[in-house]
């Protein structure tokens, strides 16, 4: 991964984001969101997976129903937002849509994606941590991941 700042002001800044071939994207934006030091950001993305995982939101259930694309396709859109999750740390929330090689369409909320050779090339607006951006994030609800990781819905 590789990451540069390209823009900042009154505490706020802007951040471009290229990830790796093979990287898991939405771990390594987590991770790189939590040794950033950001806890309050928006988010978007274009790129490719060599497959992904989206979800569908079950509200009964409280988790996510998984639709696995298990195929090359491009990120169509990917839009997002870090907020703090229930133990202080950064928490990604990514909706996206992935194209397919016969035009159709998969999308949801992103559980996982692995990085293709074209990479994945993102951008993030967002804070540093601090107690005025953690009040801002406003009111979020936690979803159990089938892989034990919580994810942010609201």
């Amino acid at each position: 991964m590789k990451s540069t700042r390209i823009a900042g002001d009154g505490g706020g800044e802007t951040r471009v984001v290229i990830l790796d071939s093979g990287e898991e994207a939405f771990a390594a934006l987590t991770k790189f969101a939590n040794d950033a030091g950001i806890t309050a950001a928006s988010l978007t993305a274009i790129g490719a997976f060599e497959r992904a995982t989206v979800g569908w939101f079950d509200v009964d259930r409280k988790t996510y129903k998984e639709i696995e694309v298990s195929q090359q396709c491009e990120v169509l859109s990917a839009i997002g937002d870090v907020a703090v999750g229930d133990y202080g740390k950064a928490s990604l929330h990514v909706h996206v849509v992935l194209g397919l090689s016969d035009g159709t369409t998969r999308g949801g909320h992103l559980l996982n994606g692995k990085v293709s050779q074209t990479h994945a090339r993102g951008r993030s607006h967002g804070h540093p941590h601090s107690s005025e951006t953690e009040e801002k994030a406003g009111h979020r609800h936690r979803a159990d991941r089938s892989d034990g990781s919580e994810a942010l819905t609201g």
